[in-house]
């Protein structure tokens, strides 16, 4: 009797995220962008050992999630607490194939609202130490500008 395996292909490429013993890790030291204009940073911005002047430097563990780097970016900049105020993540991330970074958009967090991407962690978004962090602020009385996709007219 022939035995047929039911596990599919995308269950077995997820593999389950292991929580940070925060109490026994060591942190690490991610490196984040900040514009108040709600676009990321242009990546010529990141060429030949550059980086843009508004850096951050946070320490914190794979699993923190948007929310959490939220709060944090939060209480530095004290104008980004009004309720309302859109923060756009994208990891900026070494270009192996040709000199230069490349970005991936990774999720948004709402000042003073609950959202879907609240809980995503850098680990789920295969952050990799080293990477850096772009958040895009913008003020609740601007509408965010649509990240990289085409209006549908």
């Amino acid at each position: 009797m022939a035995v047929e395996s039911r596990v599919t292909q995308e269950e077995i490429k997820k593999e389950p995220e292991k929580p940070v013993d925060r109490e026994k890790t060591c942190p690490l030291l991610l490196r984040v962008f900040t514009t108040n204009n709600g676009r990321h940073h242009r990546m010529d911005e990141f060429a030949r050992g550059n980086v843009p002047s508004s850096e951050l430097q946070i320490y914190t563990w794979m699993d923190a999630t948007l929310k959490e780097l939220t709060s944090l970016v939060k209480e530095v900049y004290p104008e980004a607490r009004k309720k309302g105020t859109h923060f756009a993540f994208a990891i900026v991330f070494p270009d192996t194939k040709r000199q230069g970074y490349r970005v991936k958009d990774i999720g948004s967090t709402v000042s003073g609202r609950k959202g879907a991407d609240d809980s995503m962690t850098l680990q789920s978004q295969r952050f990799q130490i080293g990477d850096y962090l772009d958040i895009a602020i913008t003020p609740p009385n601007r509408a965010p500008p649509l990240m990289g996709r085409m209006r549908p007219y």
